[in-house]
């Protein structure tokens, strides 16, 4: 089945990366119409745009995604060489850090799923603590 489609019940779209970054096919929100500010306002900081999304809160395609670091690093998963779903692990994500949890057959591939999940763009480091070796 695969990481991706088991834990977040998606095909893997068209266009998808592992990468963060916009893609050129994600097209960026209209500007918003907004009365003008306050004097106050003036000397706050202004809203992110789209091109400022937080590099774990990219998702596959690009697009803002609240567990965009999670979908990027299960496609990862799957498509690493030697890593068959692990239908006991899961992935989640706390802002930057992945954090692995369930069971996995041996430390070799709970260590392979660890440098592949910080090679991922975005992810700063890597929690196992919930993991437990079968």
């Amino acid at each position: 089945m695969g990481f991706l489609k088991r834990i977040f019940k998606q095909d893997k779209p068209a266009g998808a990366s592992t990468k963060a970054g916009r893609r050129p096919s994600v097209k960026k929100s209209a500007p918003k119409t907004e009365a003008a500010p306050t004097k106050a306002a003036v000397n706050t900081t202004a809203a992110a745009d789209d091109d400022d999304i937080p590099a774990c809160k990219v998702g596959l395609t690009g697009e803002f995604d609240e567990s965009g670091l999670a979908k990027r690093v299960t496609l990862a998963f799957d498509e690493a060489s030697g890593l068959d779903d692990v239908e006991t692990l899961w992935v989640a994500q706390l802002s930057s850090k992945v954090v692995l949890k369930g069971k996995v057959p041996s430390q070799a591939i709970l260590d392979k799923m660890v440098a592949v999940a910080k090679d991922v763009e975005g992810a700063t480091a890597v929690d196992t603590s919930q993991v437990e070796i079968d």
